[in-house]
């Protein structure tokens, strides 16, 4: 079923913030740190503690959320629209369809997670992840 979760970023205090929503919302948390991911070996090992991502999941609710590897967070960008989707086909048809007249960041590409993964900023200035996993 195809799905747009919330998709947040935060400076360095995921688990706290995460784990807060979890004791409000409450739900399944999984966090995957950076050291625990192929992408270690690209980043400092200091980073290595930061959360890659994050899920909060129950029977209504997946919020997402991981540790921005930059120090440009504020207000306003924090905030993605991460659609899960149901095909090949939908994942290129929403993809190149909400990319126009935007600013892709990360073109379609297999992820390390085994999806097909995709980033962009559209028009309007939303920012918007995509992820089709065959599974």
């Amino acid at each position: 079923m195809t799905q747009i979760n919330p998709y947040l970023n935060f400076n360095g205090n995921t688990r706290e913030a995460m784990s807060f929503y979890q004791q409000c919302l409450s739900g399944e948390l999984v966090m995957q740190k950076i050291a625990e991911s192929p992408m270690a070996a690209q980043v400092p090992s200091e980073m290595g503690a930061k959360i890659l991502h994050s899920s909060l999941t129950n029977d209504r609710i997946i919020l997402m959320a991981s540790d921005c590897l930059g120090n440009n967070i504020i207000n306003g960008n924090n905030v993605w629209l991460s659609i899960n989707c149901s095909s090949n086909e939908e994942i290129n048809t929403y993809f190149n369809a909400l990319a126009q007249g935007g600013k892709i960041i990360e073109p379609l590409h297999q992820s390390f997670w085994g999806a097909t993964f995709g980033v962009l900023i559209d028009k309007f200035g939303i920012n918007w992840m995509f992820n089709y996993s065959k599974k």
